[in-house]
C-alpha cells in the first residue's frame, strides 16, 4: 500500500460523506448531555454492510485510532446512526 494524505470531513448529522472510497483512520466524537452515544458506519450507504457500531460516554470527548491500514468503505463512508453526537469528524485517506 502506498502512503496517502489524510484528510478529514466533520459533520453533525447522518448520512453519506461524499468522500467516494476511502480508509478510515481515526474518529473524533463529541457527546452530548442527554444520554449514551452511539456511532454506526456502514460501507455505502443505509443497506451496506456494517464496518464500524461502538458505544460512547455521556458528555465527552473521544478519539478512537483504527489500527494498521483503516477500516476500508469501498463504496464510500456512510454514516447510519448518530445517536447523542454534537459533533463527529472522521480522519480518512
Amino acid at each position: 500500500m502506498s502512503s496517502s494524505d489524510i484528510k478529514t470531513k466533520r459533520t453533525d448529522s447522518d448520512g453519506d460523506l461524499g468522500v467516494g472510497p476511502a480508509r478510515i483512520r481515526q474518529v473524533q466524537v463529541l457527546t452530548n448531555g442527554t444520554g449514551n452515544g452511539r456511532l454506526t458506519i456502514k460501507d455505502g450507504g443505509a443497506s451496506g454492510a456494517t464496518v464500524l457500531d461502538i458505544d460512547f460516554l455521556t458528555s465527552d470527548s473521544h478519539s478512537i485510532n483504527i489500527p494498521d491500514y483503516g477500516i476500508r468503505c469501498a463504496s464510500g463512508i456512510y454514516i447510519s446512526a448518530l445517536t447523542n453526537i454534537d459533533a463527529l469528524t472522521i480522519f480518512y485517506s
